[in-house]
């Protein structure tokens, strides 16, 4: 995993360095914070947000997604849960080892720009309060067209 994972930091750190700011809290390869500003042009142009990703052990092939979650305020998008979740298939069904950590940022920032409006998911307080001390990849995510 380690090996995989410092490549795809070198990659992001070298091709992305202007977009996204990675930090390893306590230097573990296993759990990286990238930090981002919304897009020009976009409803969260100038917002500051945080993703967490915590990488499995299986990430070495990689068989499974990372968990992948905002930290702090995050933004106010019909797919993603005020407890910082993100609905978004590749996290989860339709993983493939084919995508890496700038995949799912890039996916991750592109899903946020197609917005025409902020907000939240429509049954996010109910969700919220059923996923307390839960993880996002705890849940069985079901995905009609673009709504979770």
């Amino acid at each position: 995993m380690s090996r995989r994972l410092s490549k795809e930091l070198e990659q992001m750190q070298k091709s992305f360095a202007n977009e996204f700011n990675i930090k390893l809290p306590n230097n573990e390869i296993s759990h990286w914070i990238v930090g981002f500003e919304g897009a020009k042009g976009t409803l969260y142009e100038g917002e500051k947000f945080e993703l967490q990703f915590k990488f499995p052990n299986s990430y070495v092939e990689p068989i499974e997604s990372p968990e992948v979650v905002f930290l702090g305020k995050p933004p106010e998008h019909e797919h993603i849960y005020s407890n910082g979740f993100i609905c978004l298939s590749i996290l989860y069904d339709e993983w493939s080892a084919a995508h890496n950590v700038s995949s799912l940022c890039l996916s991750i920032q592109s899903m946020m720009s197609s917005a025409t409006i902020k907000m939240k998911p429509p049954n996010d307080a109910d969700f919220v309060k059923q996923a307390t001390g839960r993880g996002p990849k705890s849940y069985k995510w079901t995905f009609h067209d673009t709504k979770c």
